[in-house]
């Protein structure tokens, strides 16, 4: 298999991160739409590496979390079982995210579905990077209090309702 020089690895990823789209990386570069989703693939893991070695121990005091909706491949009321059979994860997708709100810094992001179980995953990831008890604000959604009191207060409060 060949490989892309450096040279050209970080024009592409250049590109990228410039907010071209894949198809005129494609063809501002001469690389094949392949290559650039597959060089795509490979920063993207070397990022989250990073970012979840680096991430540990942070001072933050106030954070922002909250969840934006997308969807992958067709809307929720769309996928049908052709459609779930041929495009793994095809429907609605919801991005986690905690924000510093005093530094910008985003400590830890998460894809999955918008429930309790993975309210509590976020929660429990973000908690592990982090040297003290924070101040969080939400949006209200209810998993985020019950989340919060399992992480940073277990067997000592019960969350009321």
């Amino acid at each position: 298999m060949n490989r892309l020089d450096a040279t050209r690895r970080a024009h592409v990823l250049n590109c990228l991160i410039e907010g071209c789209s894949i198809r005129s990386t494609v063809r501002m570069t001469g690389v094949s739409k392949k290559a650039v989703t597959r060089l795509l693939v490979e920063a993207g893991a070397v990022a989250a590496d990073c970012q979840d070695r680096v991430m540990r121990n942070l001072t933050c005091r106030r954070l922002q979390v909250d969840e934006l909706w997308t969807f992958n491949y067709c809307k929720q009321k769309n996928v049908t079982a052709d459609i779930k059979s041929k495009v793994a994860g095809a429907g609605s997708v919801w991005l986690w995210v905690a924000i510093d709100a005093d530094t910008k810094l985003v400590p830890c992001a998460m894809v999955g579905s918008r429930s309790a179980g993975e309210a509590r995953d976020f929660i429990a990831d973000l908690a592990s990077r982090l040297r003290y008890r924070v101040q969080m604000t939400t949006d209200k959604f209810r998993p985020y209090l019950q989340a919060g009191i399992r992480v940073w207060c277990p067997g000592r409060l019960r969350p009321v309702g």
